[in-house]
């Protein structure tokens, strides 16, 4: 019997959470960023469970959104700040889940339009780890699954002339069961943004970045992840 997509999920969670505890990657006084979405809320879980089973001690959690925040609060893990003197801008370790990914280990990430502080948390963790079930493993980003640019209100305009200019078809996101657009955790609109062909990853996430107006982009190539891929037929697929 195949595993469903949500029972991927925990799978790969689990998996890498218990896995990365056993290897030694994830261990007591650890700075530890925790991602956002419904691959990483099991991670958190997983994570809570061996604090509460006192396999972990002294784990200092960084959110990168309030769904992170509250279900840190809601299982007793302490939250921080990136600010903060005791995580100095640095962590050891961070997981999230993600959009796509592919065969290079570039990721899309910002459909819950959490990814500006992911990247703050990723790009400055020492390890970053990424799990996804098997829908998100793809040969190219970008063509499918839209990459989120979130941008300073006043720039929709100029911003989105820009991204077409790239070959992109740049839509501004809208609210559901609220009239408008989007408002991220900062306060900004996200353009979702496709392309018909496949794109080169890194070159696109610096050129778009590059771009007056732009906060930041969903493509994440700097910090190259450890991935973990749960299989319908109950395999998890590491690279």
């Amino acid at each position: 019997m195949e595993l469903s997509q949500a029972e991927q999920k925990v799978l790969v969670a689990n998996t890498a959470i218990d896995t990365l505890i056993k290897e030694g990657k994830i261990f007591s006084g650890m700075k530890i960023g925790l991602g956002t979405g419904s691959t990483a809320m099991p991670a958190v879980k997983r994570l809570a469970e061996h604090i509460k089973n006192g396999d972990l001690k002294d784990i200092k959690a960084v959110a990168t959104s309030f769904q992170t925040q509250n279900a840190c609060q809601d299982y007793g893990i302490p939250v921080y700040s990136m600010n903060d003197r005791i995580i100095g801008g640095c962590l050891d370790l961070a997981i999230d889940g993600a959009d796509e990914i592919d065969p290079g280990n570039n990721c899309i990430k910002g459909g819950g339009a959490a990814h500006v502080r992911e990247k703050i948390v990723e790009y400055n963790a020492k390890v970053f780890v990424v799990i996804a079930d098997a829908s998100k493993s793809v040969r190219t980003i970008g063509t499918k699954f839209p990459v989120p640019v979130e941008i300073i209100a006043e720039a929709r305009s100029s911003v989105s002339s820009r991204l077409v200019a790239m070959g992109a078809k740049p839509v501004l996101r809208e609210g559901v069961k609220k009239c408008g657009p989007v408002i991220t955790d900062n306060g900004n609109m996200i353009l979702d943004c496709t392309w018909e062909n496949p794109i080169n990853v890194p070159e696109m996430e610096d050129k778009i970045n590059s771009i007056a107006g732009v906060v930041e982009t969903g493509l994440f190539t700097k910090n190259k992840p450890l991935v973990f891929i749960a299989k319908a037929d109950g395999s998890v697929e590491r690279r």
